[in-house]
């Protein structure tokens, strides 16, 4: 939700022009292609970097290939019009380093390039402040060989033009593509085998629809944080043995009309009941934010749907009254941080704790995680991490025990 957020994501698709130098270049000047290999960090998706399809070229000789072989230039934009006087915040035209170049198992060339949490240049996301939405950033890579690369039989190779495939995030990737009958768009992470819990992740007021610009992509959701695909790593799924991972996008931001978007986001949730093995005495939800707010509120719509939610920085002031919070009967877990100045955490999250009935509570100083301090109100990156405990029980481990 704040304005500096430097949340992250993309997909584009372009031709990258390279730098002919001495030597053979490839027949018939085919281009070569290549990926933008991201990973969603905990402040929101980076391309960390490039694979070039070079295996059909031939065993690369050892030592022809440096960091210095190549150079990669960066252009991210808006993929909708930004009003004069309007702010995008990412957008960037600059040189990505080049930290490292290695062969692959398949003998493609990998471009590591510079990656690190708040790092402008490697972001898939853009902040449009009028909108208080992320979008997906235009991406424009463009690769430049800047010395030849020679063979194993001694054949020296310059490749002509190179052109850009897709993004790639296996995280994100793993996570179907969906439309509920009402419209609204979700992505679904599928455990397989028999009945299996079912998680509900609500995303924060960043990564709804802007519908007024057409802009409703059911992408931002994985993109911009962790939230949600903490729930699909290989850790949680052994916790929850199995899990579904359903995330719902809003066409707009949960609070605009909670009473509105909560039957529609049921109606996932048994559409994917219905389509898939899940577990309905293990249904859970969990979001942030504006989802933090709409966790709390489905719990008060359906009392008896959820087995356990976990509301993070949620908003409580002026959306849910005192009586809706006292007769919340669903088992709750509170998260915050006390440095949030985004959703105070004293008129919100712990007054919904103060008021719901056996409720839990973790309560933070600060946002840090391996070493770098994010935002104050960016604590969903401990539940995504499963870092909160009370009495050495995590919020994973005590999500899956909860019962409906």
């Amino acid at each position: 939700m704040s304005i500096n957020r430097r949340t992250v994501l993309a997909a584009g698709a372009g031709v990258a022009a390279g730098l002919t130098l001495p030597g053979v270049a490839l027949a018939g000047d085919r281009a070569v292609g290549f990926t933008l290999d991201a990973v969603t960090l905990d402040g929101g998706e980076q391309v960390v970097s490039l694979t070039l399809d070079t295996a059909r070229l031939g065993p690369i000789a050892p030592g022809s290939l440096t960091a210095g072989t190549f150079t990669v230039h960066a252009k991210a934009t808006s993929p909708i019009p930004i009003a004069p006087g309007d702010q995008i915040f990412s957008e960037y035209d600059l040189d990505r380093v080049v930290t490292a170049a290695r062969l692959d198992h398949r003998g493609n060339i990998v471009l590591e390039l510079s990656t690190a949490e708040g790092q402008l240049g490697g972001g898939t996301l853009g902040y449009i402040a009028s909108r208080g939405r992320n979008v997906r950033l235009n991406l424009v890579y463009t690769v430049t060989q800047r010395a030849p690369l020679r063979l194993r039989n001694g054949r020296a190779v310059t490749i002509a033009r190179f052109g850009q495939g897709r993004l790639v995030n296996p995280e994100v990737d793993a996570f179907g593509y969906h439309t509920s009958g009402s419209g609204m768009q979700y992505r679904l992470f599928s455990a397989p085998g028999a009945a299996r819990p079912l998680i509900v992740w609500l995303h924060g007021g960043g990564e709804g629809a802007s519908l007024p610009d057409n802009y409703y992509d059911n992408e931002t959701t994985l993109r911009a944080n962790r939230g949600a695909l903490g729930f699909a790593t290989p850790e949680a799924q052994r916790i929850f043995n199995g899990a579904h991972v359903v995330v719902p996008q809003s066409t707009s931001y949960w609070l605009e009309d909670g009473d509105r978007f909560a039957p529609l986001i049921r109606e996932i949730v048994d559409d994917v009941a219905r389509r898939y093995a899940v577990d309905r005495r293990r249904i859970y939800v969990a979001g942030c934010s504006n989802g933090g707010y709409m966790s709390l509120k489905m719990t008060t719509v359906y009392p008896d749907t959820f087995a356990a939610s976990v509301p993070i920085c949620g908003v409580v002031t002026d959306v849910l009254t005192d009586d809706e919070l006292r007769h919340i009967d669903t088992p709750t877990w509170l998260v915050a941080s006390r440095d949030d100045d985004t959703v105070p955490p004293e008129a919100n999250t712990v007054h919904a704790h103060d008021l719901i009935p056996r409720s839990l509570l973790s309560l933070y100083d600060h946002v840090i995680w391996n070493g770098y301090q994010f935002p104050g109100h960016w604590s969903w990156i401990y539940v995504a991490r499963n870092d909160p405990s009370i009495g050495g029980t995590h919020v994973w481990q005590w999500m899956s025990r909860q019962r409906g």
